[in-house]
């Protein structure tokens, strides 16, 4: 079965007789979800379809006792309650795609689920934000070869601009304008823009480390002129022509995070993003401005990185001891 979601069972079984329309209107269904999304239900339906042949009951439609029980032999074999909510959203996107009601909104499903986290959940452990200080401290380990030129820029562009790994792997040089204070970067998609509204944001130029700086070095020596800007480079030194993934990306900055003598295992590639805004909290940015930045939609993701910087701020135990 295809990753996409474009074999599910239902969907094949709709009336031949509409055609190529009827193909076309399931393709713009499935392109309401970012490729990793679709790549990610399909994955998760698959299991879910394994799971119900073996016990010789329908996938699709499913009944809510079928995704129940489904549930509870997931969370019984180890599977994290977040990647369960995930396969509850898969089940009720294929259901959706082949018109049948789903299963995954009733109550059972949805009590399931409540006692699942109850039962097996855990504080999610976060991985550590690269803040500037950090970040300095990566960036001055890169050395002055064409790896090292790639890899600075890549940490202080996805520092400066909050991105995403996905975002900042689906840059292209034809995205980025330099100005005398900075850079002007249009992102043409992200998570939150499904409907590639695109956004422009701003960095700009630093003192100690410079994203401006960094970014031209880099495309001037790879000889980048055009199409992807952080492509991967093999063991002798020739820059490819596709791009990087976003996988490169976390093992990117756990490498700098290693060489500057962090735990590479507190990093992941998130850590450029929250480490802006946990930084820029840190200096009483404008929360505002900050979604700005990053493209959050809701205040209250971000709440998060500011509790984080002011831990210590106004503490009530300050002076105590």
């Amino acid at each position: 079965m295809s990753t996409s979601l474009t074999v599910i069972d239902a969907v094949q079984n709709l009336p031949a007789a509409l055609g190529p329309d009827l193909t076309a209107a399931v393709d713009l269904a499935k392109a309401e979800k970012a490729l990793s999304t679709r790549k990610a239900y399909g994955t998760d339906f698959r299991i879910f379809k394994a799971w119900c042949d073996a016990k010789g009951v329908s996938s699709l439609p499913a009944q809510p006792e079928t995704v129940a029980a489904f549930l509870a032999a997931e969370a019984g074999a180890g599977v994290k309650p977040s990647t369960l909510s995930r396969r509850v959203a898969a089940i009720r996107y294929a259901h959706k795609l082949a018109g049948v009601p789903t299963p995954s909104d009733s109550e059972r499903v949805k009590a399931t689920m409540r006692g699942i986290r109850r039962t097996y959940g855990v504080a999610r452990v976060r991985k550590a934000p690269a803040v500037s200080a950090k970040m300095q401290a990566m960036v001055g380990a890169a050395r002055d070869s064409l790896t090292g030129l790639r890899d600075r820029a890549l940490l202080l562009v996805g520092f400066a601009g909050a991105f995403r790994r996905s975002e900042l792997v689906a840059l292209d040089v034809a995205d980025f304008a330099e100005t005398e204070t900075g850079l002007l970067i249009t992102i043409r998609r992200g998570k939150t823009d499904q409907e590639a509204a695109g956004r422009t944001i701003a960095i700009p130029k630093g003192d100690l480390a410079c994203p401006v700086k960094a970014l031209r070095a880099w495309l001037e020596a790879a000889a980048i002129e055009t199409g992807a800007v952080f492509r991967p480079i093999n063991k002798a030194g020739t820059v490819g022509a596709s791009r990087l993934t976003d996988r490169s990306v976390a093992n990117i900055v756990k490498a700098y995070a290693g060489r500057a003598g962090y735990d590479a295992g507190a990093f992941s590639g998130h850590s450029l993003r929250a480490g802006f805004l946990t930084s820029a909290a840190a200096k009483g940015a404008s929360i505002f401005k900050m979604m700005d930045q990053s493209g959050h939609k809701s205040v209250d993701t971000l709440r998060g990185y500011v509790r984080d910087a002011e831990l210590f701020k106004d503490h009530a135990g300050a002076g105590l001891l």
